[in-house]
């Protein structure tokens, strides 16, 4: 087994196999996927994320449309932008770049989205249809992990699974998704969070483990067994005087303490990252292919 999965690779295949169908789409006459995305404020991280997707679009032929909203925008107007978006029958999908002001309920605006152009999976509908075996959108970073998993042929049944955080975007989805009697998958899941107690003693039974916590250099050498293989989805921005951009990109592992420990992992950056944002536009091209049915 390869011992750095770098997801680089794994997204540059995609694209291409998206670029192609687009290609053949315009051929017969038909218009190119549509993804849209919506900003609330200036949040710098945000903004770059916002960049790369539109930035991917391009790449792959896809329409993109970029909405940037002031933060002072009351929710009720927020709503109303979406739904106008929804009647959109030009639109294919749409995404809301969190997080969001304060003043603005998340859970409303994510309702607020026509389930069918909800790209990033998180409306409650497609949550619930993926925790059912339903075919519907996978979020984007657990659809990433998968992907990943199938391309290195990573054997995961009866496999034991740590997952260090629980959110939906990522922690609760992908702990569903391994469970499930599936390939990947075949798993048992232990699902650790903030209120777990000694996770490295979870940690250290691993024979995978997925973290998505956002603290850099967190899971130790001594957190894991010999020969774990090691899914880093965390990225923070850590100041770094010597480096241009004044910061560095950090992941959740510590990368040289582990790697002669472990038997396989991903880097950061350059590992789920770049899978993720791949999958925003393979669920956008299903998008597009629910809508002709």
């Amino acid at each position: 087994m390869t011992k750095i999965l770098y997801g680089n690779i794994i997204a540059k295949k995609i694209r291409n196999q998206i670029n192609k169908k687009v290609l053949c789409m315009k051929k017969k006459g038909q218009r190119p996927p549509h993804l849209a995305t919506i900003l609330v404020g200036n949040n710098s991280v945000s903004m770059t994320y916002v960049n790369n997707k539109i930035k991917d679009c391009e790449n792959v032929g896809f329409k993109s449309s970029f909405l940037h909203l002031p933060n002072t925008i009351t929710e009720k107007k927020l709503i109303k932008i979406i739904k106008d978006l929804n009647k959109d029958t030009l639109l294919d999908g749409l995404i809301i770049q969190l997080p969001l002001p304060k003043n603005i309920n998340k859970e409303n605006i994510i309702i607020a989205i026509d389930p069918d152009k909800d790209v990033d999976g998180f409306h409650p509908l497609n949550i619930g249809k993926m925790t059912m075996g339903i075919k519907t959108f996978i979020p984007a970073t657990p659809l990433g992990i998968l992907t990943l998993l199938n391309y290195y042929k990573i054997n995961t049944q009866g496999k034991h699974i740590v997952i260090i955080g629980r959110s939906r975007i990522v922690g609760m989805p992908i702990s569903i998704l391994m469970a499930m009697k599936r390939s990947p998958g075949n798993s048992t899941v232990t699902l650790t969070h903030s209120y777990t107690q000694e996770i490295a003693y979870h940690t250290r039974k691993a024979d995978i483990i997925i973290t998505a916590l956002g603290v850099p250099k967190f899971l130790k050498s001594n957190m894991i067994k010999k020969s774990a293989l090691l899914i880093d989805v965390g990225i923070s921005r850590v100041k770094d005087s010597t480096n241009t951009k004044g910061y560095k990109l950090l992941g959740d592992v510590d990368f040289d303490n582990v790697y002669n420990k472990v038997s396989s992992i991903t880097p950061v950056p350059g590992g789920i990252g770049p899978i993720t944002r791949s999958m925003l536009l393979k669920n956008t091209l299903i998008a597009v292919q629910k809508r002709k049915k």
